[in-house]
């Protein structure tokens, strides 16, 4: 996609992280964006932050998980736009617990919003897409869909079904106007993490607050606005895969240079005792 000015852009989970500052950068840009989450008060916040912009700002509250309202958020979008350019499939949860333990209603719970909620958006989307002249759609995954970490394995199973479907869906629509980017993003300074549904994770008896302090202070290293700054420019080259933060970058690599190593690397389960969140 040449030119962002004028276009439409549809854009889920934008009550917060990434999602929000997308929203904020694409109007900045001249975009009118149509932007969804199911939290209205955290829609709100988006929708005034953006304030006047001189572009046209809707705002659609639902659940992704829903087949059905991601096929009346579309008619929405076309009904309050006439027409929709960009596609951002942004919507995510995060889930901690061992695969062993987790109850299926929790695994349901994260499949439907992580990976049901891309395949419905592309689904209701493209028929709509397909008639722009260039279109584009973006799937958010992350380096979970590259790599995989312990008691987040429910969190990888979705990240990295929205890898494998995405680099299909680019595949199968190589011959129309549509492009189809899969983002990968690396620790990224959002909320993810404090609203995860949390039973264990790798810190030794650590509470959901410690878990969180410690991804906020050890991991998330790229500002939400800096992510969204960095797939904003992967839509304007027309990138495949893009990669967001620095850490993204080395873990890539590092998987695909030493794939079997790293997966031994990466398999440590307990986090020094010495991290406490007063430290």
């Amino acid at each position: 996609m040449k030119e962002l000015k004028g276009r439409v852009a549809a854009v889920t989970g934008a009550g917060s992280g990434i999602g929000r500052m997308l929203a904020k950068n694409l109007a900045e840009r001249g975009c009118h964006v149509a932007i969804a989450d199911i939290d209205a008060a955290s829609l709100k916040q988006t929708a005034d932050m953006i304030g006047d912009a001189g572009v046209k700002v809707t705002t659609h509250v639902f659940d992704v998980s829903d087949r059905y309202q991601m096929y009346r958020f579309a008619e929405s979008v076309i009904d309050r736009h006439g027409s929709v350019h960009l596609l951002v499939n942004n919507a995510g949860v995060a889930l901690s617990e061992l695969l062993e333990d987790v109850s299926y209603e929790d695994f349901e719970w994260i499949m439907g919003i992580n990976l049901w909620g891309v395949v419905y958006g592309c689904k209701a989307f493209l028929p709509h897409l397909k008639k722009e002249s260039e279109a584009h759609i973006v799937n958010v995954s992350s380096v979970y869909g590259i790599m995989s970490f312990p008691y987040n394995g429910t969190y990888c199973a979705t990240k990295f079904a929205v890898r494998g479907f995405t680099e299909t869906l680019c595949q199968e629509l190589k011959d129309t106007s549509v492009r189809v980017s899969c983002v990968h993003p690396g620790g990224i300074k959002t909320n993810i993490a404090r609203n995860a549904r949390y039973y264990k994770s790798q810190i030794p008896s650590a509470a959901r607050e410690d878990a969180a302090d410690f991804f906020d202070r050890f991991m998330a290293r790229t500002s939400a606005d800096k992510a969204a700054r960095i797939i904003i420019e992967g839509i304007l080259k027309d990138k495949h895969r893009i990669m967001v933060g620095p850490d993204a970058i080395v873990i890539d690599w590092l998987k695909r240079l030493m794939p079997v190593t790293f997966q031994k690397l990466s398999s440590v389960t307990k986090v020094p005792s010495f991290f406490r969140r007063n430290n």
